[in-house]
C-alpha cells in the first residue's frame, strides 16, 4: 500500500537530473509518493525569448524534468520517439534553418514524427500549431519570433499553457503524454502562474544583479542590452541596484512599459565558463516586479501541502541561488519547512564550486550553503536574518559575535563561531540552522565544497561523507548506488538500511 507521506525534492534542472535515479530507488523502497519542486524564475536561452513574446513563467526546468522522468523500462520506441522530439532543439546557428526546421515540425512531415503513433502526433501537432498561430499574430516588423535554439519541448509547453490557460494543466498534459505514472511522481512548479516571475541577487559589495541568467552565467550581448549603466542605491534594500539607460528602438513585446531593462532581452545567449567570477558573494536572493522592486510572491498550494505531507525533505545537487532558493524563500515555504512532521531534512552537497559559490578568492563551505537555505527560508516568513538569528542565540552569545572580526562576521549577518560549542544552539540543541537541515551529505575529493563536521554538529546537523568518482573535466560526482543506500540510511529503510553494496564498502563513511 502507498504511503501517503511523500519525499519532496527541491532542484532545478540539469544538475538534480542525473538523480532522478537514486531518487526513483528511495521512493520505491520507501513505497512513497516524490515531488519534485521547481523554479519557474529561468529566464535564459529560449526561455527568454518565450517569455518576451509571451510572458509567463520560465518552463524551461519543469520540461527537462519531465522529459527526464519518462519511463525507459521495458524498452518503448515510442517513449524513445517522445523522448527525442521534446528534447529536441532547433538550429543555433542560422535564424533561418531555425524557423523552417520548425514549420517541418509544425507541419509533421519531420524525421521527428517517426514512431510516435498518429493520434499522439495529431494531439501534440495541435499544441503546434496553435502556438504557430500565436506566433504570427505577434509578429510586428521590429518584433519577430526567434526560432535559434529553441526547445521544442518548451514549444510545446507554451501551446498547451496558452491553449488552458494554467501551467498545472501544461504540465498534466505534458506528463500525460510522456507516460509518467500518476499519483508517484509529480513535477510542482514552485509558483502557479501564467505571468513571469525574475528573481535578483544581492552581493556582498551592495551591488544587485537583476535576472537569473545574469545570476548564474555570464551573458553575450543581445539588442536589448544597454550601453550606459549607472550604479544607485536602491531605498528598500542596502544594496545598489544597476539601472540601465534604454536607447533602443521601440520592440514589441509581453513587457509592461517601464519593464527593468534586463528583463526585456530578446534570446539571451549565454557562456558557461566558470572562470568568471561574480565580483562578490551571493548574500541574498529576492523576486522582483517588473519594474525591479522586491516582492514577495506566495508559493504554490502544492507545495506546501507537499511539505506538510513529507516524510522527508532533500534539497538536491544543482545551482544553490538559482534552483534551490527561489523555491525556499517564497511565501509560505519557510514557515512548512518549520513545521513539517518530517524529521529528516538533507542537503545533498554539490561536488563543485560554481559561479554562484564563490568568488575563487572566497569560496562557500557547506556551512554556507546550510545558512543561505535557513536565511532564506526565515525571509520567506518574512523575519530579516540577523532577528532571526538573534532570536535562536543567547543575548550574551549573540552580543559577542557582533564583537568578532570581520572575517567572522560576513555580509553583514552573523556567522557563529564554533568556538562557543552549545551555546550557538537553543534549549535542546536545537538550532534555527536544523529547523531546515538536519543532514548533510557531501563528497571528499579535490574542488568540493569544504566540510566542518564540529562545526554543523555544533549546529545539530550530521554529516555523511561519500567517495564518489571524477568527471572527465575532473568534477567529483557521486556514485548512484552509495548515494541511496546514504539516503536510506538517514531515513531507515526496512531491514538493514545500512549495507551497501559489497563492491561499495568503501564508498561509504558514516
Amino acid at each position: 500500500m502507498l504511503n501517503t507521506k511523500g519525499i519532496v525534492v527541491f532542484s532545478g534542472g540539469s544538475a538534480a537530473n542525473n538523480l532522478v535515479d537514486v531518487f526513483e530507488a528511495v521512493r520505491e523502497n520507501k513505497d512513497c509518493p516524490l515531488s519534485y519542486i521547481i523554479p519557474i524564475s529561468d529566464n535564459g536561452g529560449s526561455s527568454s525569448e518565450l517569455i518576451r513574446v509571451f510572458g509567463g513563467p520560465g518552463i524551461g526546468d519543469l520540461r527537462s524534468r519531465l522529459v527526464r522522468l519518462i519511463p525507459t523500462e521495458p524498452p518503448s520506441p515510442e517513449r524513445s520517439a517522445i523522448s527525442s522530439l521534446f528534447n529536441h532543439r532547433l538550429s543555433a546557428t542560422s535564424l533561418v534553418d531555425a524557423a523552417g526546421e520548425w514549420q517541418s515540425i509544425v507541419a509533421g512531415t519531420a524525421e521527428l514524427w517517426r514512431g510516435i503513433p498518429w493520434a499522439k502526433k495529431e494531439l501534440i501537432r495541435s499544441f503546434f500549431n496553435l502556438l504557430n498561430l500565436e506566433i504570427l499574430k505577434r509578429s510586428r516588423p521590429s518584433s519577430t519570433f526567434d526560432f535559434t535554439s529553441a526547445s521544442v519541448g518548451n514549444l510545446f509547453l507554451t501551446g498547451a499553457r496558452l491553449f488552458s490557460g494554467s501551467i498545472e494543466s501544461a504540465i498534466y498534459l505534458l506528463s500525460s503524454i510522456c507516460a509518467i505514472p500518476d499519483g508517484e511522481v509529480q513535477v510542482v512548479p514552485s509558483i502557479n502562474s501564467n505571468f513571469s516571475h525574475h528573481i535578483a541577487a544581492g552581493l556582498a559589495n551592495g551591488e544587485v544583479i537583476v535576472g537569473q541568467n545574469n545570476i548564474s552565467h555570464p551573458t553575450a550581448a543581445t539588442a536589448l542590452d544597454m550601453p550606459a549603466v549607472t550604479v544607485l542605491p536602491d531605498t528598500t534594500t542596502s544594496h545598489r541596484i544597476r539601472h540601465s539607460v534604454d536607447h533602443t528602438e521601440e520592440i514589441e513585446d509581453a513587457n509592461i512599459p517601464g519593464t527593468h531593462p534586463s528583463l526585456r532581452q530578446r534570446n539571451i545567449k549565454f557562456t558557461k565558463d566558470e572562470d568568471e567570477d561574480l565580483p562578490a558573494r551571493i548574500e541574498r536572493i529576492w523576486y522582483i516586479n517588473p519594474y525591479g522592486q522586491e516582492m514577495l510572491p506566495p508559493a504554490n498550494p502544492r507545495v506546501i501541502l507537499a511539505i506538510k505531507d513529507a516524510q522527508a525533505i532533500i534539497y538536491s545537487i544543482g545551482s544553490l541561488y538559482t534552483s534551490i532558493i527561489p523555491s525556499v524563500v517564497l511565501k509560505g515555504v519557510g514557515e512548512a519547512l518549520r513545521s513539517t512532521p518530517a524529521r529528516h531534512k538533507i542537503l545533498i552537497l554539490n561536488g563543485s564550486l560554481d559561479r554562484e559559490t564563490g568568488p575563487s578568492s572566497s569560496p562557500f563551505t557547506a556551512f554556507d550553503f546550510v545558512e543561505a537555505i535557513a536565511r532564506a527560508g526565515e525571509e520567506s516568513r518574512g523575519n530579516p536574518w540577523r532577528l532571526a538569528l538573534h532570536d535562536s542565540l543567547s543575548d550574551e552569545t549573540f552580543t559577542s559575535s557582533l564583537a568578532t572580526s570581520a572575517t567572522a562576521c560576513r555580509h553583514d549577518l552573523l556567522v557563529p563561531d564554533t568556538s562557543a560549542g552549545p551555546n550557538l544552539n537553543t534549549a535542546g540543541g536545537d538550532s534555527i540552522y536544523r529547523k531546515y537541515v538536519t543532514h548533510v551529505i557531501h563528497l571528499s575529493g579535490e574542488g568540493a565544497p569544504r566540510v566542518d563536521r564540529d562545526q554543523l554538529a555544533s549546529l545539530g546537523i550530521d554529516c555523511l561523507k561519500l567517495y564518489g568518482r571524477k568527471s572527465a573535466k575532473g568534477l567529483m560526482l557521486y556514485d548512484p548506488q552509495a548515494l541511496v543506500g546514504a539516503i536510506e540510511a538517514i531515513l531507515g529503510k526496512k531491514g538493514d538500511a545500512m549495507v551497501l553494496s559489497r563492491s561499495r564498502r568503501n564508498t561509504y563513511d558514516g
